[in-house]
């Protein structure tokens, strides 16, 4: 139990704008006891995914914030772009370190709808901790 306590919380920071990689606690808890994959695979993606949250909402809060122009310039801009050419689909790509935390930080920002938004999170951040968790255990 306090495996996957801890797996859910390394993985929800890891995915909040803190930096912080769970990938390598899930492969140390995967050596320790193997046969707990599909449980740390879960618990992994609802903490990263409840994290991407964070950061879709704190976005929303932004909104008023920030200056529209000021989103479109600096590190913003590519993954500005890539929402707007693809929309709430650019966040299947919410696992890819660094740019993933600012897809889910604009989400929010544009206002993009809810519950899709949530399902390619989830979608994005389970593939890769199956990957994970298949490179540890047979890789």
């Amino acid at each position: 139990m306090s495996a996957l306590l801890l797996m859910f919380t390394a993985a929800f920071f890891a995915a909040t704008l803190l930096p912080g990689g769970s990938e390598i606690l899930l492969v140390a808890l995967l050596n320790e006891n193997p046969s707990t994959w599909a449980w740390l695979v879960v618990v992994a993606t609802l903490g990263n995914s409840l994290g991407a949250m964070t950061s879709f909402y704190l976005g929303r809060l932004g909104r008023f914030a920030r200056a529209p122009e000021e989103m479109t310039r600096g590190k913003y801009r590519h993954s500005l772009v890539l929402i707007e050419k693809y929309g709430y689909w650019a966040l299947l790509l919410s696992w890819v370190p660094f740019m993933g935390d600012l897809l889910c930080l604009l989400a929010g920002w544009m206002k993009l709808p809810l519950l899709r938004s949530t399902l390619m999170i989830l979608i994005g951040k389970c593939i890769r901790y199956l990957l994970v968790a298949a490179f540890a255990l047979y890789g």
